[in-house]
């Protein structure tokens, strides 16, 4: 059973990303030009979607990965080309349609299964990897390690994701968005510190059969995640 607060973020993040955003994350995620500072962000996830890839076996064959959050399809389609059967599933039926759209062009797509819902549904079955990408970044450190439990418990081999690490500057970021009307807002990133995301992750008996393994931090202007994964204990 999810938390309140998991329901209601979701709830936010389905909106935000269907509604407010969907146009910018088209373009965000394409070669269309953009601003400066969405510049750095789009660099930025291409890194980042890069560093989660080389965490994965180079060869996928045979192998079925969940990207739970897909946004708009890169890393599904990156997984399928090395061979992967990927379940791709987001929140937002807007972005979904994208990912879609962009994915059905390459022979590749054929090895995706695009679907919109909670990256938590037992339904998506179980997988030999799952990836997170930005999509746990706006919940609540409990809630955080919740998901990660849920996910872990659906993997074979371990779960890639990203979190927002707890910086003076996302800090601050995260402080000053508070003062925006709330209708103007994107929903919050929640930083959380990389040593306290580790003790967290120990001191969960349901996840005790991992461990946190490589990590990483990419910083692109405005643009801040870092990778880690949870690999066998």
């Amino acid at each position: 059973m999810q938390t309140a607060s998991y329901l209601e973020r979701r709830e936010e993040l389905e909106t935000y990303f269907d509604r407010t955003a969907a146009e910018a994350w088209s373009r965000l995620t394409s070669d269309a030009p953009v601003s400066r500072i969405r510049a750095t962000v789009r660099a930025g996830r291409d890194e980042m979607r890069g560093v989660l890839l080389s965490y994965l076996p180079q060869d996928l064959t045979g192998l079925r990965l969940l990207d739970a959050g897909c946004g708009t399809g890169a890393l599904s389609l990156e997984a399928a080309r090395r061979g992967a059967e990927v379940v791709a599933t987001d929140l937002s039926s807007s972005l979904v349609a994208l990912a879609e759209e962009r994915a059905r062009p390459h022979e590749a797509a054929q090895n995706i299964d695009f679907r919109v819902g909670d990256m938590l549904d037992p339904a998506l079955g179980t997988f030999d990897h799952v990836v997170a990408m930005d999509s746990l970044i706006h919940y609540k450190a409990g809630d955080l390690v919740d998901m990660l439990t849920k996910l872990s418990q659906r993997s074979r081999s371990g779960v890639v994701f990203t979190f927002a690490p707890r910086t003076a500057l996302l800090s601050a970021m995260h402080f000053a968005g508070g003062f925006f009307p709330r209708s103007d807002r994107a929903p919050a990133i929640e930083p959380i510190g990389a040593k306290r995301l580790r003790q967290l992750v120990a001191a969960t008996p349901s996840l005790a059969q991992w461990r946190p393994g490589r990590t990483r931090r990419i910083v692109s202007g405005f643009y801040t995640s870092q990778a880690m994964e949870l690999v066998p204990a």
